[in-house]
């Protein structure tokens, strides 16, 4: 996804810095995303082999974590960057981490898909957590854009979503309740239904906390504990949704 410039400055490399530190956190957001899609699928075929690769690829996350937090301490070493520029290196400080802990989310569904992959598979086939799936993929996607395009619009909208995902989430929990009321001998794999489920509703949670971040970048306004509807009214003069 293309990147909107953010600003112009005398150094060129000082600009290259910036820009490539946002770049990595796409890069990050990227295998991220892969990562979710993959553990989602391996749970919904029985797939062991791609739980197994999702289960490795963490590392790939967690090294690109630590490398991009280290070229963000050293511009803050070397440039001693304020207001706007200080924003964006601790914007992306920020992103990195939830993104660090949506991979983690990750492989947590794909060790409940391996984990899974030996149980009897219900009818449904996992259509609750293929549906929750989907719609935490595409929160974190449309933040990842957002962020790229610096559209605080967007990132209300995706902010937005993490409702939705919370009702589903509940939805979901009722339904594996019952399951386990109705047949105790589907506790086992009910389980670890509900831990996928509950790993999918945090990765909306970090989805949203990306978009926050955002905001902060582009606006100076930290919005982490203000609802959706007073920032629209503060940031948006009220052209957000209702």
């Amino acid at each position: 996804m293309p990147m909107e410039p953010i600003h112009t400055h005398i150094s060129r490399q000082y600009n290259t810095e910036l820009e490539e530190i946002r770049s990595r956190v796409l890069q990050m957001g990227g295998l991220v995303e892969r990562q979710i899609d993959q553990a989602i699928n391996a749970l919904v075929r029985g797939d062991t082999a791609l739980g197994e690769t999702v289960i490795m690829d963490d590392t790939k996350v967690n090294r690109l974590e630590v490398t991009i937090d280290e070229e963000c301490q050293h511009i803050i070493a070397r440039r001693q960057p304020a207001a706007s520029d200080l924003r964006l290196v601790v914007a992306v400080i920020k992103t990195i981490t939830d993104l660090e802990r949506i991979g983690d989310e990750a492989e947590k569904i794909a060790r409940m898909a391996v984990s899974l992959a030996g149980e009897e598979r219900p009818k449904n086939n996992y259509a609750e957590i293929q549906t929750l799936g989907q719609h935490v993929r595409q929160m974190v996607h449309d933040a990842l854009d957002a962020f790229a395009r610096l559209d605080i619009e967007a990132a209300l909208r995706v902010a937005r979503e993490d409702r939705k995902v919370d009702q589903k989430y509940e939805g979901v929990m009722r339904q594996m309740i019952t399951f386990m009321m109705e047949d105790p001998r589907t506790i086992s794999r009910v389980l670890n239904v509900i831990w996928a489920a509950r790993a999918l509703e945090r990765i909306g949670d970090h989805a949203r906390n990306i978009c926050e971040y955002l905001i902060y970048l582009v606006k100076g306004k930290d919005v982490r504990h203000i609802s959706l509807d007073q920032v629209e009214r503060e940031i948006l003069g009220g052209r957000g949704e209702q």
